[in-house]
């Protein structure tokens, strides 16, 4: 799988994963550890659910145009998510990582390879 970097201001936040196929999407996280300062971008997506994970992350929807709709902080094992109306990408982090990189509602996350 390849993997995208995650900009906020031109500052690196993560080097995320690209799920951007169906199958890649579909496993997920399952079985994979989160490496410090990486992520997963689901692509395209509005929902996620934590059903097989072994560990809670933050999820971060986004808009086309990469804006934060919202932010699902350590989410639990086990919990299935609502859908967010508008979001077209969802970047799965570590518990905690939004919050320690600074990521809000409304802030521009720049997506590019």
């Amino acid at each position: 799988m390849n993997t995208v970097q995650i900009k906020k201001d031109g500052e690196l936040v993560a080097q995320a994963w690209n799920a951007n196929r169906y199958f890649s999407r579909l496993r997920g996280l399952v079985g994979r550890e989160i490496p410090e300062g990486g992520g997963l971008l689901l692509t395209p997506c509005n929902s996620i659910h934590m059903i097989g994970m072994k560990y809670s992350i933050d999820a971060v929807y986004l808009d086309r145009k990469g804006s934060v709709l919202r932010i699902d902080r350590a989410l639990p094992v086990g919990k299935i998510c609502k859908p967010e109306r508008g979001a077209k990408r969802v970047l799965e982090l570590p518990a905690g990582y939004a919050m320690k990189r600074g990521i809000r509602t409304g802030d521009l996350l720049e997506v590019s390879s």
